[in-house]
């Protein structure tokens, strides 16, 4: 998902401010997934919530990408 952020800073579509709240996003998913491994065992419900949040993040970006706002 880093790349889709990137590239849609390079293409314009996305503002640098867009790209800065979708890249915190993507830290705390980072963050969660680390958490969840630290103890050696991944649960079916930690799995569960990391696969929310990046769909969630996923379809985040495809609105922010897709919308009006367009970089200078």
């Amino acid at each position: 998902q880093q790349e889709r952020i990137k590239a849609g800073v390079k293409s314009g579509e996305l503002t640098k401010r867009e790209a800065a709240k979708l890249e915190a996003r993507e830290r705390k998913i980072a963050k969660d997934k680390r958490k969840a491994k630290a103890d050696g065992v991944v649960t079916p419900r930690e799995r569960a919530k990391i696969q929310h949040e990046q769909n969630k993040a996923s379809r985040r970006i495809y609105k922010q990408k897709h919308d009006a706002q367009k970089s200078k």
